[in-house]
């Protein structure tokens, strides 16, 4: 486990799992809709020879949650610690912004 965190209900940390607790009971009092965990996006996909073997994975990013908000904006969460603000997720989050237009909203 990255981080030193422990595994908790299937969350990766403690802080984690509490904010889906608190993200859960928004939903049920309707103040956002459609909460998703653990949603992958593509960033860059996977390069392939001329054979179509691929030399080189996809690049993705998988966000700890979705959701939309009550006005129908589309979020995507992280939850983050300062040392958890890796180069790669910090190229990755530039990417997201770069790809699908969508700011990262970090916890």
């Amino acid at each position: 486990m990255k981080y030193h965190n422990k595994k908790v209900y299937g969350f990766d940390s403690k802080k984690e799992k509490r904010r889906f607790d608190e993200l859960k009971i928004l939903q049920r009092i309707g103040e956002i809709r459609d909460l998703k965990t653990q949603v992958p996006f593509e960033l860059i996909p996977a390069q392939k020879d001329k054979d179509g073997k691929t030399i080189e994975r996809a690049v993705k990013y998988i966000a700890d949650f979705t959701y939309a908000d009550k006005n129908g904006m589309f979020v995507v969460e992280d939850v983050k610690s300062p040392a958890t603000r890796t180069k790669d997720y910090i190229i990755k989050r530039k990417l997201m912004l770069f790809v699908y237009k969508i700011r990262i909203t970090e916890i």
